[in-house]
């Protein structure tokens, strides 16, 4: 089974898709749990819901494998991303719901999760940073739009329901205010979805890591409420009805990131075509 699947694009924007993988090895199944094996907490459909990427030259990053294997967007050393909350690890021991993912007894020793980042985690992040440098070199900046979802109520993380578009930034950190504020823009646009910057999800590691607005490389992640697109509840049904109300938002977010990324380093991209 192939790590992840990669399509290079034309335009100075990847999207990852870190959390969208349904693959668990046979080796690695043997020890979960008949709940974890439904993979119930995977962004279900992302890949479905963003397929207008194409059309705007955007490169993608998919993950093949489930977050339960090891989860791409956590650090590789296992600190927690948001301090004082409940979070997941590196290698997730629980299901968003506190179910055990593994049998009693199976969870992986940190030996077997070391070996876990170095044959899933590390190769997802060598990707991601080949080509963000590349895009940064062919267009003089590059943007990368980490895709989400989740269910709209998970007492585990959050109160009550969730905002509909929930655009993280690692509190302005990882993108500047001339990326996010065209993203919110149109997230805010509408009416017929909540929005909030840097609210319960402020963007995960990757968001965090990769973006460095100073070195022309902007970084947003967007966790969106399952509900608005899909049947929450197993078998998880795509539901297009619903899709088809929230895409144009989505792709508005994204093209409005990529005119705001032309705005402000049109003067990078110029010395790159006088070159």
């Amino acid at each position: 089974m192939e790590l992840y699947r990669f399509r290079a694009g034309s335009s100075p924007l990847l999207v990852s898709m870190p959390h969208v993988g349904t693959h668990i090895p046979p080796s690695l199944a043997a020890d979960m749990t008949e709940a974890a094996l439904a993979v119930p907490d995977t962004d279900w459909h992302v890949d479905r819901l963003y397929d207008f990427l194409d059309h705007l030259g955007a490169g993608v990053l998919q993950a093949t494998h489930s977050r339960y294997v090891i989860d791409l967007n956590r650090p590789p050393t296992g600190e927690a991303l948001y301090a004082g909350a409940r979070n997941t690890e590196l290698c997730p021991a629980s299901l968003f719901d506190d179910q055990p993912i593994y049998k009693p007894g199976r969870a992986p020793a940190a030996s077997v999760t070391a070996e876990r980042r170095n044959l899933y985690w590390q190769p997802y992040h060598d990707k991601l940073a080949v080509e963000l440098a590349a895009l940064k070199a062919r267009h003089g900046f590059a943007l990368l739009f980490d895709a989400h979802s989740i269910r709209s109520r998970v007492p585990r993380f959050f109160e009550g329901r969730l905002w509909d578009i929930n655009i993280g930034t690692g509190d302005g950190v990882a993108a500047s205010p001339a990326i996010s504020d065209a993203a919110m823009e149109i997230a805010g646009a509408t009416s017929a979805y909540t929005s909030v910057l840097n609210g319960r999800f402020k963007g995960g590691y990757i968001t965090r890591s990769y973006g460095r607005p100073i070195e022309g490389i902007e970084a947003i992640q967007l966790e969106l409420s399952q509900i608005v697109y899909m049947e929450e509840d197993s078998p998880f049904r795509f539901r297009e009805d619903l899709a088809t109300g929230v895409r144009p938002v989505l792709r508005g977010i994204l093209a409005a990131m990529l005119a705001a990324g032309a705005k402000r380093y049109r003067g990078a991209a110029a010395a790159r075509t006088a070159v």
